[in-house]
């Protein structure tokens, strides 16, 4: 279980394939919603992909918004959700922002993964709301610096 920042047009199209299989066909966001401005090259984005027994099963994708990191895009293919890759994927997302010197990082998490990021430290900040017909919930987390 590795996890890679994307660096070339390929890998990008592969975290494009497993947003795909995730959110549009598992989950009925529509293609315009999943894909936005911030999937273009030199946006202010990185993406990253995790992969397990040298196969990308997972993506997800990081920016800075107002000197706050801001996790996106979170998935893993269905048949890989037991092996503790949702764990790597956000650690690597916020390995990148905590080198760009950020503080603290947020998402939106889906009301049924809110057990998995508050085992990572995450706290709800908001009431439930909903995003592309899914329910959601602001996650929230500072980082510890000893």
């Amino acid at each position: 279980m590795i996890a890679k920042k994307i660096t070339t047009k390929d890998e990008l199209e592969t975290a494009f394939y497993i947003r795909k299989e995730v959110f549009v066909s598992e989950q009925g966001v529509s293609l315009e919603d999943e894909f936005d401005q911030y999937d273009q090259p030199n946006n202010g984005c990185d993406h990253i992909l995790v992969y397990y027994n040298g196969e990308p099963v997972g993506t997800g994708r990081v920016r800075v918004v107002e000197g706050v990191g801001k996790l996106e895009r979170i998935c893993i293919l269905k048949q890989y959700r037991k092996y503790g890759l949702g764990k790597v994927i956000i650690e690597a997302l916020e390995r990148i922002v905590e080198k760009r010197g950020v503080s603290s990082v947020k998402l939106h998490g889906q009301v049924q993964a809110q057990g998995f990021y508050h085992k990572l430290d995450y706290d709800a900040s908001s009431d439930v709301f909903m995003e592309d017909g899914i329910p959601h919930v602001l996650m929230v987390k500072e980082f510890v610096h000893s």
